[in-house]
């Protein structure tokens, strides 16, 4: 980072003239298409494995690289927007997304579909760091409630809307129309935000820690790909796949943490965890993401294979929690900047490990409509707790730790993904186990069915742990002040750093 005398700060860039609106509608067009694009194609699976004759673990490889490249990405970018301007990062990213939609619309065989998805998660994993850190520079803390609601209704709900969107296209067209039908919105993405995006960073051009960089890209890339194989692999974690990249992830992680610590110029700053709010809030936005990937995993799951439910049919089960939750967004921001954190937060929390307790007492004859009603209740919750959670953390971080801040909360987020999900298959799996084990009759049909649930069940359960963890860190969370609504000059980094 450079001296203290060319530290960034807020009279760096005049915000006065600049119209919020217009951009923060660029961001919210961009960021919808390449979040939707995560879950859009899950549902394909099936035809992919079909035409390009390749086994299910391999395609699985279309999500599981999206996720990795995401992760490694997120922590180099808080160095890329000290590099480069709002208008660079954004449309780099979503011209790389363009690109990478294209490549997997023509792909004419399963390899170039998978670069495809890669050049995707490249400007995906570029875009989720950009949008948060210019909310956080455009918005003082008073307002940044509404304007990450609005952030909220996105990351929420284009996931959500995904694998029902998905279905309904797959239901009359070739799959390579779920790419096809994004282009044009991505294009129109990168249209708007030339004419209407505005600089608001400042770029200052810090030293490249190569050394910082590769240790990063084997950490979370080890870790997170360790973890993604844990579900794919025999003998869970005696495999080699799994443990080997674990170990190494887990050691690179631990010599990219020294690094950052002793290093004059580190790619992303740990010092932002000295702020006890954005520590509070980044470790229960981790908790809280794996609770909702135990569902967003297992609940599908149940109802195709338990329930006997077709794909899309499970989709349109949880599209109404998936809209539910996008349109609370907004409105919980809102109230977050009106009565603080844990006026949303606490119940939020308390209605999580309700519902968790409840997803425990599910059988494969509860209602469809019973599902529904968990599922937005759920939703519910969520959108009282994830945004104003990061919220409140990343508001009482300096100006010159809003990339940091944003990029370890968007990484860590990406690895509570992984972890959640290879957490929650391995308990169903051994609870699945356990129940055939102790079954009279293990070739009946039937069984399998209820061993599945037996095995749901337990992973619920684990989700309800991790709700009941959350509800408990609730209570201490405080209103975030920034230093300067305390009165004192905002900190900037000593001439060494």
């Amino acid at each position: 980072m450079q001296s203290a005398a060319s530290a960034p700060g807020p009279g760096s860039i005049d915000l006065g003239n600049i119209k919020r609106l217009p951009i923060l509608i660029s961001l919210i067009i961009g960021a919808f298409f390449s979040i939707l694009n995560e879950t859009l194609l899950n549902i394909a699976f099936v035809d992919l494995q079909k035409e390009f004759n390749v086994a299910y673990t391999t395609i699985q490889w279309l999500s599981t690289s999206y996720m990795l490249v995401v992760a490694v990405l997120i922590p180099a970018s808080a160095l890329l927007v000290q590099w480069f301007t709002t208008r660079q990062m954004f449309l780099g990213a979503m011209i790389l997304f363009s690109v990478g939609t294209l490549v997997c619309a023509i792909a004419p065989q399963f390899s170039f579909l998978l670069v495809g998805r890669i050049i995707q998660a490249f400007g995906t994993g570029l875009m989720l760091p950009v949008m948060m850190n210019t909310i956080l520079v455009l918005y003082p803390p008073e307002k940044r409630g509404a304007a990450m609601g609005s952030i909220g209704l996105v990351i929420m709900f284009a996931p959500a809307i995904g694998p029902t969107l998905s279905g309904l296209i797959l239901e009359s067209m070739n799959w390579r129309w779920l790419f096809y039908l994004v282009l044009p919105f991505a294009i129109f993405a990168v249209i708007f935000a030339f004419i209407f995006l505005k600089n608001v960073t400042d770029v200052t051009k810090p030293r490249v820690d190569i050394l910082s960089i590769l240790l990063s890209t084997i950490a979370f890339g080890g870790i997170v790909y360790g973890f993604s194989s844990l579900g794919e692999v025999e003998n869970g974690w005696s495999n080699p796949r799994v443990y080997a990249f674990v170990a190494a992830g887990t050691v690179a992680l631990a010599l990219f943490i020294w690094r950052q610590l002793t290093s004059k110029t580190p790619i992303l700053d740990l010092r932002a965890f000295k702020a006890p709010m954005f520590s509070f809030a980044t470790v229960q936005v981790i908790i809280v993401m794996m609770s909702l990937f135990s569902t967003l995993m297992l609940l599908p799951i149940l109802m195709q294979q338990g329930m006997g439910m077709t794909a899309f049919a499970a989709g349109l089960v949880l599209l109404p929690g998936g809209i539910l939750n996008g349109f609370l967004s907004p409105i919980t921001g809102k109230l977050f900047d009106k009565f603080g954190p844990r006026a949303l937060v606490i119940p939020g929390c308390a209605i999580l490990v309700l519902v968790m307790w409840l997803f425990t007492r599910i059988t494969l004859d509860t209602p469809t409509s019973t599902i529904v009603l968990l599922h937005c209740t759920m939703s519910i919750a969520m959108s009282m707790i994830m945004m104003p959670a990061q919220t409140n953390g990343l508001n009482q971080l300096t100006r010159q730790y809003y990339p940091h801040g944003t990029a370890i909360m968007n990484t860590l987020q990406q690895v509570a993904g992984a972890l959640g999900i290879a957490f929650f298959i391995s308990v169903m799996s051994s609870g699945t186990k356990d129940y055939m084990l102790s079954s009279s009759d293990p070739t009946n049909p039937a069984e399998g069915a209820l061993a599945l649930n037996a095995g749901i069940h337990d992973a619920f359960q684990l989700g309800m742990i991790f709700a009941i963890v959350a509800l408990v860190l609730s209570f201490f969370i405080r209103r975030s002040v920034s230093p300067k609504e305390e009165g004192a000059a905002e900190p900037r980094m000593s001439a060494t750093h």
